[in-house]
């Protein structure tokens, strides 16, 4: 069956903003960031592609990449569902549910930065519910689960597209850090792609008062960067 152009638009619409708002241009800061993988590579955790591959692909499904889908995705839902009850539950529960004082640098940061592009380039009703609903920092999924909810993209949609960014910017880090050439980042993420999927699908099914992670690692990682000597990145 054809779709109809209207479908089409719709389609394009979502995925030019979601293109725009999870580039690496996007003005958040992501690049300062390396969720501990900085300390990683320094003690010897990660020394190459596949070693690196393997930490990622716990922190998605075990870590905090994990634990920032479900917040997605509760994010979304409370918009769509103009529930501001809901809303500030998961905002407040977001901005406490971090491991280290970098780890909320890293997520509150970029989450402030996300929403001051949205407000100034892509406003939306739901930017300001979420400011009637939460006066708190707010963290970075829960910052595009709300614009993605208050722009109409589908959530499975927008979740993934925020895993993949998520997973990109975290090999981008490992590029630099070990270093790695272009291709073997790339080969990387290909390689995530199930790890991405497996990820956003259990994290829609996952209640709030279920959230927990196992990457105690990475964690770990995350506490040690902060009096790491020599540091590239903020986290």
């Amino acid at each position: 069956m054809q779709r109809s152009d209207a479908a089409f638009n719709v389609e394009a619409a979502a995925l030019y903003r979601l293109m725009a708002w999870l580039s690496p241009a996007y003005p958040v800061g992501a690049f300062s960031y390396s969720s501990g993988i900085e300390w990683a590579v320094e003690r010897g955790d990660i020394t190459n592609a596949a070693t690196l591959q393997g930490w990622l692909a716990v922190m998605l499904g075990e870590g905090g990449g994990f634990c920032d889908a479900v917040l997605f995705a509760h994010a979304y839902r409370a918009i769509a569902a103009q529930d501001a009850a809901a809303l500030r539950a998961v905002a407040e529960l977001a901005a406490a549910f971090v491991p280290s004082k970098e780890r909320f640098l890293e997520t509150t940061a970029q989450g402030r930065a996300f929403l001051d592009a949205i407000r100034a380039a892509w406003p939306c009703p739901a930017a300001t519910r979420l400011d009637a609903a939460w006066d708190g920092a707010v963290a970075l999924p829960v910052a595009v689960g709300v614009a993605c909810a208050g722009h109409g993209i589908a959530c499975e949609t927008a979740l993934h597209a925020f895993l993949h960014a998520l997973a990109a910017n975290w090999i981008s880090a490992g590029v630099r850090l070990i270093p790695l050439g272009q291709t073997d980042g790339q080969r990387v993420l290909a390689a995530l792609e199930a790890d991405v999927g497996a990820a956003a699908a259990r994290a829609l099914k996952t209640q709030l008062e279920d959230l927990g992670s196992a990457a105690f690692r990475a964690d770990i990682a995350g506490m040690r960067h902060e009096t790491q000597y020599t540091r590239l990145f903020r986290s």
